[in-house]
């Protein structure tokens, strides 16, 4: 049996929202669509992202704030649940009050691909960051065992792929010692 999709015509439609479950969902083309919980491996990534990312953030004496994946970003197209949102300290006083949607590009995001996310992360998600001004944008892929970070430069993203024990290198965290091995030991 399928179900009829759901269509969200505003903003508002989506921030009230309520089907009776904890479902997460990201609207695609005015749709709701259904995000599957990940894997105990993705949350595992999540969490040593977001742990890492503060303790550089504390380190370096950032005005940034880690978030996990319940804050979402409007892109021109899209709204998208990011799993790792890295915001600023005014991105995060915007929303203190309201619905954790951010209007303005963060400095980072990262996405954790899942089998049925792959072409979404790689390709979909990579224009609407880059569209939308999102200087550094993460795609953490466990199934590949890689780490692609994506630079904006003018309108689109140069792209750097790191794998097993490459430190990766980060524009936002100049300073971060982290390798795609570690990550994927998560």
């Amino acid at each position: 049996m399928t179900k009829t999709p759901i269509k969200i015509n505003t903003l508002e439609e989506y921030v009230n929202f309520d089907d009776g479950t904890d479902k997460r969902y990201e609207i695609q083309d005015e749709v709701l669509v259904e995000m599957p919980p990940g894997t105990g491996k993705h949350e595992a990534i999540i969490t040593l992202l977001l742990v890492r990312f503060f303790l550089e953030i504390q380190k370096m004496g950032l005005s940034l704030q880690p978030r996990p994946n319940g804050t979402e970003v409007l892109t021109n197209k899209q709204l998208r649940r990011p799993d790792v949102c890295v915001i600023t300290n005014e991105q995060a006083k915007s929303i203190e009050s309201t619905s954790a949607i951010l209007k303005t590009a963060p400095p980072l995001l990262v996405e954790v691909v899942s089998p049925e996310s792959i072409d979404r992360d790689y390709n979909q998600k990579t224009s609407e960051y880059a569209a939308m001004g999102v200087v550094e944008y993460w795609i953490v892929d466990p199934l590949e065992n890689k780490v692609t970070v994506c630079l904006l430069n003018l309108s689109s993203y140069k792209q750097t792929v790191f794998m097993r024990d490459e430190r990766i290198v980060s524009r936002t965290f100049p300073e971060l010692t982290l390798t795609a091995q570690q990550v994927f030991l998560a």
